[in-house]
């Protein structure tokens, strides 16, 4: 908590504060002025330079020279949670304010602002900043390269100095063992030495040294506490998820090789695991709300990924509907939300990594995405949401509903037909599943002529391709009802009232516009009105149509 005395004595290069009067009409994002170098003096601006400084404080209504005198301000009065939101939003960075009245009641606006990501320079309009005596400049070369050599191409492959052989865990060396055994087919890795097997495995250097990865792979629980106690994997189970204390809570500090099934056991316990019934008349499928496997590779490039450096552990917070992993430090560079699935990206402990794939926890690095988003589809579940990330952590969700049991009926019986399953890859899969989110545009259409040809989907002049005419007998009340109505009318109906929500008469007319006339489209509707496959409300115009689950 800061103070106004403790205020009036600092230094702002030493101290890494920053005082300005601002006492009416500061400017927040650069004002009204156009001159780049000016814009640039105003709080973003300052809170950037100061988070590239590793943080410090911003604090308006006090002179800049010492001792600082309080002249008060107005700034963001009676809106600093408004304030701290969209410094948030534009910066991604949480910084937290205090506000400070003096005996004359003049107020004092501090703002504390974090250290930037290790390995990143924050920007304002496109330009890194720094602090030049009483100016804001652009960083120059040798400061924006210190930063960027931040990022260690591989923590994982330094020297643990002071890690013995002795302090390896016997049951992850086995498990380590037999999984690379099964891998390349063959004995020998169960009885190769095992110093000369870290030695093949480069977890130890040619004078004997064993490497951090070794630590992460194999070390036991007290020499991870001793030599990297922040790397730990924390589970909270909670009710739902405005519950502010967990109802359970479990920790892991063990090796890699271990750790994995150990977790996945908590995980997949029924109660944070529940079954989801799916209805398949006369017969009612069951299926786990979590899949092993997803959460497994999410796991994996959680413990590869994360950034060592940061002092912060590896949570799972799991819910009935949810499950969150999220590891500290953002997505590796050049990886966003928008390339997740197509840019080849560089675990931030590539050792770890070569070794995990030579046991064939994973097939390659890089594919752990791929496996999740083609799950979630198989599933008929919602798409592994990273939206939540930031440049601090990475944050994974995994929501365990099955919103459409048709949808999921739909791509089970592809998976059954082992000719079209093999056929198809991750990008087939996500098209799918857009077309029946009735997203044709967010859908591949590299993958529209395989599709078509494999009978998945059909061209339509109104939405451009749906799922075709099988998805909608999957539906328990449209089989009976499908004898007397064409499926692909039904189908059409369906796709109207799931693109509107609230569909009306005159958007079935446009739906089928040179195919069946408006008395036509009257006639189908009131028909699926009498058999209830849906349902109307309104009066004359404003009759609006529900699809009845």
């Amino acid at each position: 908590m800061s103070t106004i005395e403790e205020l009036q004595n600092l230094s702002e290069r030493e101290d890494h504060v920053e005082f300005k009067k601002a006492e009416h009409n500061y400017p927040f994002a650069g004002g009204q002025k156009t001159d780049p170098r000016d814009r640039r003096h105003c709080v973003l601006g300052y809170i950037v330079a100061l988070a590239n400084e590793r943080g410090g404080r911003l604090v308006l209504g006090m002179a800049d020279a010492r001792p600082h005198e309080v002249v008060g301000s107005d700034f963001a009065k009676n809106e600093t949670g408004n304030l701290e939101d969209e410094i948030y939003q534009r910066l991604h960075i949480r910084t937290h304010t205090e506000e400070l009245f003096d005996e004359k009641q003049r107020r004092v606006l501090v703002i504390n602002v974090p250290s930037r990501p290790v390995g990143k320079a924050l920007r304002f309009e496109g330009v890194p900043l720094m602090r030049v005596g009483e100016s804001l400049r652009e960083m120059d070369d040798a400061e924006y390269f210190s930063i960027i050599s931040e990022q260690d191409p591989d923590f994982s492959s330094r020297v643990c100095k002071g890690l013995t052989m002795d302090e390896l865990d016997t049951e992850a060396i086995e498990n380590m063992r037999k999984l690379i055994a099964d891998k390349q087919k063959r004995a020998d890795p169960t009885t190769i030495p095992l110093h000369q097997l870290l030695k093949d495995l480069l977890l130890m250097d040619d004078d004997g040294n064993l490497k951090y990865a070794a630590l992460l792979l194999l070390g036991k629980s007290e020499a991870i506490n001793n030599y990297l106690p922040q790397a730990n994997v924390v589970i909270e189970y909670r009710n739902n998820q405005s519950q502010v204390r967990y109802s359970a809570r479990q920790e892991y500090r063990l090796p890699l090789f271990t750790a994995i099934e150990k977790i996945w056991e908590y995980i997949g316990q029924p109660a944070c695991n529940p079954l989801l019934h799916v209805n398949d008349l006369p017969r009612i499928l069951d299926c786990p709300a979590f899949n092993k496997e997803t959460i497994r590779e999410a796991l994996i490039n959680a413990m590869i990924h994360r950034s060592l450096q940061m002092g912060s552990d590896i949570f799972i917070h799991i819910y009935p509907e949810m499950v969150e992993i999220s590891n500290p430090g953002g997505f590796p560079y050049g990886v966003n939300l928008g390339n997740i699935l197509t840019v080849n990206s560089s675990p931030r402990s590539r050792l770890m990594a070569e070794v995990i794939e030579k046991t064939g926890l994973i097939e390659r690095s890089g594919q752990g995405v791929d496996i999740m988003f083609t799950n979630c589809i198989k599933e008929g579940k919602p798409l592994p949401d990273y939206s939540y990330s930031d440049d601090y952590q990475v944050d994974l969700r995994f929501y365990g509903e099955i919103p459409d049991d048709a949808f999921y009926l739909f791509v089970q019986d592809i998976c059954h037909q082992q000719d079209l399953e093999k056929q198809m890859n991750t990008f087939d899969w996500l098209t799918l599943h857009y077309i029946w989110k009735g997203d044709v545009e967010a859908a591949y259409k590299e993958s529209f002529p395989k599709l078509l040809e494999m009978g998945l989907i059909e061209e339509d002049s109104y939405f451009g391709y749906i799922l075709s005419s099988n998805y909608l007998l999957y539906k328990p009340n449209v089989r009976s009802i499908a004898q007397h109505h064409r499926i692909n009318l039904i189908q059409t109906v369906y796709h109207v009232i799931r693109r509107k929500g609230n569909a009306s008469m005159s958007d079935f007319v446009a739906a089928f516009a040179g195919n069946l006339s408006q008395k036509q489209v009257r006639n189908l509707i009131e028909g699926l009105c009498k058999t209830h496959l849906i349902a109307s409300h309104g009066n004359a115009r404003a009759t609006r149509y529900n699809w009845i689950p």
